[in-house]
């Protein structure tokens, strides 16, 4: 009872394998960089997550929170020249509030003039 089993073996040359077979990686998930860039979400896509996940980004880190993305931003747009504007004005106000403060005393004693 033995039964008989026909195998075809199908043999390609060298030169009509690489024809006939595909011997890209593709089959194991590496993607070419044109994929990669594709598959990268556009500016708008990327603000929408952030919205959707703004309050799952830690505060403080020093990678994937809110304070990382602020030093790197600042960094970025050499928001640093402003800090010296801020300064400028946090000076301006004290000196501000000192002369106010010297008015109100003087206000204050001109309409008690025995307290002097």
């Amino acid at each position: 009872m033995a039964e008989e089993i026909k195998l075809n073996k199908e043999v390609f040359n060298k030169r009509d394998y690489v024809k006939a077979i595909d011997v890209s990686f593709k089959e194991l998930g590496v993607n070419s960089t044109s994929e990669q860039i594709a598959s990268q979400p556009t500016v708008q896509e990327f603000f929408n997550l952030y919205n959707e996940l703004f309050y799952d980004i830690d505060e403080l880190g020093d990678t994937n929170s809110h304070e990382f993305l602020i030093k790197t931003s600042t960094e970025y747009i050499n928001f640093d020249n402003n800090d010296e504007l801020v300064e400028a004005l946090q000076l301006e106000i004290s000196e501000l509030r000192e002369e106010l403060l010297e008015t109100q005393k003087q206000f204050a004693n001109s309409l008690n003039p025995s307290s002097e």
